[in-house]
């Protein structure tokens, strides 16, 4: 592990001179408030459907492959895009990227054929997981080795952050004024985050390569695919639970209407605070970040499965889920492919999406089997399962070492 930082990332005679702690502050909040805004944009349709599928003319399960169209643009244009730019620069890679998104949802706000819309939501998709993996790079070569994780929380947080505000605000708006206004909103973050982005975030030194076989070589493998594929599982398993946790409550656990609203708020907010204050548990250790959050889910999954039918309870197992669940798999997994991809990190990154939304892909058609074969109950207790498969795998990859430069 000779000439490698902590969290096995290079060390700082690879990077530009250390900036100040307030330039980097700024140059990261600039890369969380990008974050923000493609996570309001991603999961912000869910609550417009309706108006969505009527001013379009289609039904409301058409309108639900908009849904399809962003996750496929992320698990599969994201890494195609990053690796056919792997010799563009990272910082304008980063300002296209933001530029594309301008772009892609000033279509979405204004465009009357379903068609065009599907297509524009499937862009957006791809450039959001281009700017996620670009990003975490960026903001982990802005501060000085031991603090990568802390860097990358504030990219994840950004997104943590837009199923609390973003995404009830942006609901909000919908409703009120139209779904085309949530989306107006949408533009004119983005094109702030990008402002920002230009004026506030310096120019990294590159650590990837610009060859795409050797990029993509590296990126691809062993250690980096089994660690995206702890990340599908853990991931995996939490959706199993989460897609249809609105029914579990109702029908478990006797709640519903504004109190469903309620433990569902408490839990996106320990899920903001998780991933915020997680980086600094990473940068310790992302391996036994892993291993205790992976272990942790185990038991909370279960945990849920065992008090579903106590609201105070499930409420206590919701907060603790929010806080060691998607923020720090998600920050401790991206650390773990960055450091082991070599000269692939850049296309590695944008690969911790794609292995995410599969995950969550595949947790839902889990969860909707349980659901449709033993009933909502069991979700929990599957998602737990699915979990605990990811353990033994952890445990086997903790020694894992960097890829050769």
């Amino acid at each position: 592990m000779s000439g490698t930082g902590r969290a096995g990332l290079p060390p700082a005679a690879t990077r530009n001179e250390p900036l100040s702690r307030r330039r980097s502050g700024l140059a990261l909040g600039a890369l969380g408030l990008g974050a923000f805004v493609v996570g309001t944009s991603e999961l912000v349709l869910v609550g417009i459907l309706d108006p969505i599928a009527t001013d379009t003319g289609v039904s409301i399960e058409t309108a639900g492959t908009l849904v399809t169209a962003y996750a496929l643009g992320i698990a599969l244009g994201g890494p195609v895009l990053t690796a056919l730019t792997g010799r563009v620069d990272r910082r304008l890679m980063l300002w296209c990227t933001l530029l594309v998104y301008v772009a892609a949802n000033l279509l979405i706000a204004v465009v009357a054929s379903f068609g065009l819309l599907f297509v524009s939501r499937m862009v957006a998709g791809s450039v959001h997981g281009a700017f996620i993996g670009v990003a975490s790079v960026i903001a982990a070569g802005l501060v000085e080795p031991g603090r990568e994780g802390r860097a990358i929380s504030i990219v994840f947080g950004g997104v943590a952050l837009s199923t609390v505000v973003g995404v009830p605000l942006g609901t909000l708006i919908g409703q009120t004024f139209g779904w085309r206004a949530t989306f107006g909103g949408v533009v004119v973050l983005a094109a702030l985050a990008l402002v920002l982005t230009i004026a506030l975030v310096p120019a990294v030194a590159r650590k990837g390569g610009g060859r795409l076989t050797g990029g993509a070589r590296q990126a691809m493998a062993p250690p980096v695919l089994a660690t995206l594929g702890i990340g599908f599982l853990i991931i995996g398993g939490q959706f199993s639970a989460l897609t249809y946790i609105e029914p579990f409550l109702n029908q478990v656990t006797g709640v519903s209407g504004g109190a469903i609203s309620a433990f569902l708020l408490a839990y996106g907010a320990a899920t903001a605070a998780g991933t915020f204050a997680g980086g600094r548990l990473v940068d310790r250790s992302a391996t036994a970040t892993l291993i205790v959050t992976n272990a942790a889910l185990v038991g909370v999954l279960g945990g849920l499965y065992l008090i579903g039918p106590s609201p105070a309870l499930v409420a206590v197992v919701l907060v603790v889920w929010g806080l060691v669940g998607f923020g720090l798999v998600s920050i401790a997994i991206q650390v773990r492919v960055i450091s082991l991809a070599g000269q692939g990190k850049d296309l590695a990154a944008s690969l911790g999406a794609s292995a995410a939304n599969a995950g969550i892909a595949t947790g839902a058609l889990i969860g909707g089997q349980v659901v449709a074969h033993v009933g909502v109950h069991y979700t929990a207790l599957a998602g737990a399962a699915v979990c605990l498969l990811a353990l033994p795998v952890v445990l086997a990859t903790r020694s894992m070492r960097p890829a050769s430069a």
